[in-house]
């Protein structure tokens, strides 16, 4: 295993355990609004503190990119490596006591992903990817599923909340299209079970990078596609995402083509 996934590990289970403390007295949990739908609690930050002390410790030179704190160079006037890191995703699960939500963490080099993680502290899975060398879970190497056909499909997504009706149908004709529909909470759980062939297909719009930098090389590495709503490789830059197995992606481009 890489070094830099090491780390992120380390970083990971410091963060699960101040996650997994909280969980247990979400009574005390301190919650604030960022958004009309958007949360962020105490547990968010003090997580986010734990991962990017970690991460310090070994690279102090190295930049950082965090959901809550946003970004910091380092050292370096020109950092070579860049962190991207989600520390509670699916803020509002964590909150209802819903366990479905993740901590993510991945690795840039020269603006490509090169190492990532997704960390479960609840079932204490941690999915984990280098380029290169494919994709794990708990050390067990994973693939994207077989299946070839959207009625087959299992698929998860992100819809924009109040999307214009010509703008919302598109999605409404990938859900009618597909043999089952899930909205998990969390994107990078939704992204890492497309990894894993738990799900066979993700669309999510108005994503940022710390939603899908870790996750999208957990698909790719299993053997998946990720792209934009065009089928092309904007998806980072618009944040809109579609992932699947190989055969399938294309027919998730053609279901929601406008």
């Amino acid at each position: 295993m890489h070094q830099f996934l090491t780390i992120a590990i380390k970083a990971a289970r410091r963060a699960g355990s101040i996650i997994n403390r909280a969980s247990l007295e979400l009574e005390k949990v301190q919650v604030a609004r960022k958004g009309p739908h958007d949360f962020v609690t105490d547990i968010d930050r003090a997580s986010e503190n734990a991962i990017i002390e970690t991460i310090r410790e070994a690279y102090p030179d190295h930049a950082i990119l965090g959901e809550e704190t946003g970004f910091n160079k380092g050292t370096r006037a020109e950092p070579e490596y860049q962190w991207i890191i989600d520390p509670l995703d699916g803020t509002k699960n964590f909150i209802h006591g819903l366990p479905d939500y993740a901590i993510s963490i991945a690795v840039v080099h020269q603006g490509k992903v090169m190492h990532g993680l997704v960390y479960d502290p609840n079932r204490n899975e941690i999915f984990t990817a280098s380029r290169g060398v494919g994709a794990f879970l708990n050390d067990r190497r994973i693939r994207v599923s077989t299946r070839t056909r959207i009625e087959e499909s299992l698929i998860a997504g992100r819809f924009p909340l109040g999307a214009p009706e010509k703008e919302g149908y598109r999605f409404h004709n990938l859900v009618e299209q597909s043999n089952g529909y899930r909205r998990l909470g969390s994107t990078v759980l939704e992204l890492a079970y497309v990894a894993s062939g738990r799900l066979d297909g993700f669309c999510g719009a108005n994503l940022q990078a710390w939603d899908v930098a870790a996750g999208s090389l957990l698909v790719l590495e299993a053997g998946g596609l990720i792209g934009d709503f065009d089928g092309e490789q904007g998806w980072m830059r618009s944040g809109n995402v579609l992932a699947g197995a190989p055969k399938l992606f294309p027919h998730l481009v053609n279901a929601i083509a406008k």
